[in-house]
């Protein structure tokens, strides 16, 4: 199966240009004019030869971009300095309304030229686009593209979607279900769901009885799995191959190349109901916006803007490696861009019902002090 490695664990492209970006060491670096350059620091799908290298062309420029594997280390290095490296950022939702837009890491968009954009979107994120705006309102941090459910994956051969969907992340504390199921070990999402599992909100503050509750949890979780990886395509091919019959953490983006190689038996459930407000599932968003940098490229928001067209929008959307669904699909361009196979890898017959019952990620703001616990029952299930 042609499946790469997950975009939330590993690099595309390595960090060893940024570090020379900032101790100036690449050729003609000091004088270069900035109007022909530009540096992306994205999650994997933007720093694709098929989304860059037309832009290349179109604007004769040198793109640089480097992977990213996590949102706080991310924003983390801009904090450090980073801001006089890069032009763009691409994270999840509510780093930039929370957390760079407040302490003055990123930039605010011309309204007038990108809400446009947002009118032809998918009709959830019409402007104002709440996690596309500063708190006040007035602000265009950045504009949306990539998203999608993440809780977990079942093979619908062993598990019914319906059954999945009903019983949610309580699927996994059945003891049938011992040894039958495998963890993907992206620890922020594991301690989100976890919390859900344990019926506990991850986006609030928790009480120690909670904090409680999701230790006993993560223990749980962990002592019941066959496997534990972080490899997304280890994972499916054990749901397809039998060894395991769900996975505890995933969704359309890691189901998404095996049910485009065939595997439509693999499938991201996302719960009907849960802790948060009632709803039981995680939907991530992610947000492109200009980094505050002090000779910010002029390319920076041309990019923003070519990246909403139809073509741009589908090879994003199919990046190499994962799919995802792409907040352009308002759009019956965008939309028709996507034959049927597609559109059944990206789930997209359930798509807006599977949002309906999902609340957006968000910040922990325990997170730290669960990060600990959990770290805790892992190394016990690894011993």
């Amino acid at each position: 199966m042609a499946i790469h490695t997950s975009r939330r664990n590993f690099l595309q492209t390595t960090g060893a240009f940024a570090a020379a970006y900032a101790m100036g060491t690449f050729p003609g670096l000091a004088h270069a004019a900035r109007e022909k350059e530009l540096n992306i620091y994205c999650w994997e799908g933007y720093n694709s030869d098929d989304v860059l290298d037309p832009f290349r062309r179109e604007f004769d420029a040198t793109v640089r971009a480097e992977g990213l594997t996590s949102d706080p280390d991310a924003v983390n290095r801009l904090r450090a300095g980073e801001t006089k490296i890069w032009d763009l950022i691409n994270v999840n939702n509510p780093w930039a309304r929370e957390m760079m837009w407040p302490e003055g890491l990123i930039l605010d968009l011309p309204r007038d030229r990108f809400e446009p954009f947002f009118e032809q979107m998918m009709p959830a994120f019409h402007p104002p686009y709440s996690w596309a705006m500063d708190k006040t309102g007035e602000h265009l941090l950045g504009v949306t593209q990539r998203f999608g459910p993440f809780n977990f994956v079942v093979n619908t051969d062993k598990i019914s979607r319906s059954m999945a969907e009903d019983q949610g992340f309580k699927l996994f504390l059945d003891p049938a279900m011992k040894d039958r199921y495998g963890v993907l070990t992206y620890d922020n999402w594991n301690i989100y769901h976890m919390c859900v599992a344990a019926d506990v909100h991850p986006f609030k503050v928790h009480t120690p009885e909670e904090i409680s509750a999701f230790s006993d949890m993560a223990r749980q979780i962990f002592n019941g799995a066959k496997i534990l990886t972080d490899d997304l395509v280890a994972m499916n091919l054990a749901l397809i191959n039998g060894e395991i019959d769900a996975y505890f953490t995933g969704g359309t983006y890691t189901a998404s190349p095996a049910r485009y190689d065939g595997y439509s038996n693999v499938r991201g459930i996302t719960p009907a109901s849960g802790p948060m407000d009632g709803k039981g599932g995680i939907v991530w968003i992610e947000l492109t916006s200009v980094v505050n940098n002090p000779q910010v490229s002029p390319l920076a928001e041309e990019f923003l803007a070519y990246i909403q067209r139809p073509d741009v929008s589908k090879n994003v959307a199919f990046a190499e490696g994962t799919y995802n669904p792409v907040t352009q699909m308002g759009s019956a361009d965008v939309l028709g861009a996507f034959d049927s196979d597609e559109l059944d890898a990206i789930q997209w017959d359930t798509l807006e019902e599977e949002m309906a019952r999902s609340a957006d990620y968000d910040i922990n703001p325990d997170y730290a002090e669960m990060y600990e616990h959990y770290s805790a029952a892992k190394r016990e299930r690894e011993a």
